[in-house]
């Protein structure tokens, strides 16, 4: 639990060594202490995601992205770097008068802290030590807000760190909000990580559907003025049926910040989801003209002009003459095109992977699908149980699409090797079919009974409680 130390523990005279110093800066609440771990993002696009951030983003929250950069850039070995982020972050408190006993310091000094300590400079570290303190001991009565504060500032760092730590990051603002349950910032972190999660994890949890429905709501009454939490909001409305009043607070968003990027996205997403496709394009190209790097809103093209390609077939438009065939084709091509572009800016993006190997499937370019399916096995950031779905994407590909059975039989069984029970059950079946296709044309068959025991033993070995 956060102020779990006595406040007397950051003092100490400065004739210590450098492994006590480094004990005090373990007991900080900030980047270095939060377990970001730079094996599970890809720095390189965090940078770049969170410098597009600052441009649109109000004050308050530029100081939060400054600190993260700070921490980011301090892992890429450039702590001079780092100190002129946070010196950035410093300054926006400064020009809000905001005095530096204030809680809202505890983050930057924090990093500070540790900044200094791997520049080799223990004097300012110490220092900066010494601030913390008295900002403690300038808040006593008021531990509660305090840790409302070092929670709610850790969720936000894990949600913009990467998806694998939203988990994390719900608890965080589930705690700050005990002590602040009417924190306009901390509601719309807690909504906007548990909307993330049932988008993730539907499959598994669709009772969060309902959960981040009432969420929303709250952060919407909580911040009338947030345009992102009522975007989000109408997505929630819509799934949810609720189609009128899910207009009403996407026009609300787009009147609040008719050019603000987050925004544009989920109007789009929210347009093509309507299957206002023209409207949903018209959106997305505003937004790329605005950030044309943007893993999201590529995405969300290459979705448009996928469905409008799948609605044509679907609906048997067109009468197979030269111009139909020119527009499938144009179709086709817009769609790559922009899943391309998703990989170019964001190659972690698992499921621009499928979704780009399948406009691969319907060109007929199968080694080109081939090639990304097996990126998408092969990439490094991913959580377990994506990793999971990605070895039964690319077995499902192999098995269907290439007729190999056999190199569709490895894809399965890594999948059934992984530890959790998110895609297990769709691995376990391809497995246990093929056995019986193979067992059936020979009850002798070496490779099929084999199947099965490796099934029989996953299973022995398989452990709930590794499951989140």
């Amino acid at each position: 639990m956060y102020l779990k130390y006595q406040l007397c523990a950051l003092c100490f005279n400065y004739s210590e060594s450098q492994a006590t110093l480094k004990s005090h800066l373990e007991e900080l609440k900030c980047h270095f202490t939060w377990g970001l771990q730079e094996k599970d993002a890809d720095l390189e696009e965090l940078k770049e995601r969170l410098n597009k951030q600052l441009k649109y983003l109000n004050v308050d929250c530029k100081g939060r992205v400054y600190n993260l950069l700070a921490y980011v850039t301090h892992l890429k070995n450039d702590n001079t770097e780092a100190i002129v982020y946070l010196q950035k972050a410093e300054a926006i408190l400064w020009d809000s008068k905001v005095l530096e006993t204030d809680k809202k310091y505890l983050m930057t000094f924090s990093n500070y802290a540790w900044i200094y300590y791997y520049l080799n400079d223990s004097e300012s570290s110490k220092l900066y030590i010494e601030k913390i303190n008295t900002i403690y001991m300038q808040s006593k009565g008021l531990e509660g807000l305090v840790q409302s504060e070092t929670y709610g500032e850790q969720g936000w760092a894990l949600v913009n760190f990467c998806g694998q730590y939203y988990e994390k990051a719900k608890d965080c603002f589930e705690e700050a909000l005990k002590a602040n349950p009417d924190d306009p910032e901390w509601n719309t972190g807690l909504a906007t990580v548990v909307y993330r999660l049932e988008e993730y994890r539907s499959k598994r949890r669709p009772y969060l559907k309902y959960v981040s429905f009432q969420l929303l709501e709250r952060a919407v009454k909580l911040n009338p003025k947030d345009s992102v939490s009522k975007a989000l909001f109408a997505l929630k409305l819509q799934e949810l049926k609720k189609q009128e009043e899910a207009m009403k607070y996407i026009k609300d968003a787009l009147e609040l910040t008719p050019d603000l990027p987050y925004v544009l996205r989920y109007v789009a997403k929210f347009y093509r989801r309507a299957g206002m496709f023209e409207e949903a394009i018209g959106v997305l190209k505003k937004a790329v003209s605005i950030t044309p790097t943007s893993g999201f809103l590529h995405h969300q093209l290459g979705l448009c002009y996928r469905q409008m390609l799948i609605q044509r077939n679907r609906t048997g438009r067109g009468d197979k003459s030269g111009q139909d065939t020119q527009k499938i084709k144009d179709l086709m091509e817009k769609a790559i095109f922009h899943f391309e572009m998703v990989l170019e800016v964001k190659k972690s993006f698992l499921h621009a992977h499928f979704d780009l190997a399948d406009m691969y499937v319907r060109s007929n370019q199968s080694k080109k699908a081939e090639e990304t399916y097996k990126k998408a096995t092969e990439l490094t950031t991913t959580p377990e149980y994506e990793k999971q779905q990605a070895h039964l994407e690319y077995g499902t590909f192999l098995e269907n699409c290439k007729k190999s059975e056999d190199e569709a039989v490895d894809q399965y069984k890594e999948g059934l090797r992984i530890q959790k029970n998110e895609y297990r059950q769709q691995c376990e079946t391809s497995l246990r079919r093929i056995a019986n296709q193979k067992l059936k044309r020979n009850p002798s068959d070496v490779s099929g009974l084999a199947l099965l025991l490796f099934i029989s033993k996953e299973n022995q070995d398989y452990d709930p409680s590794n499951e989140e």
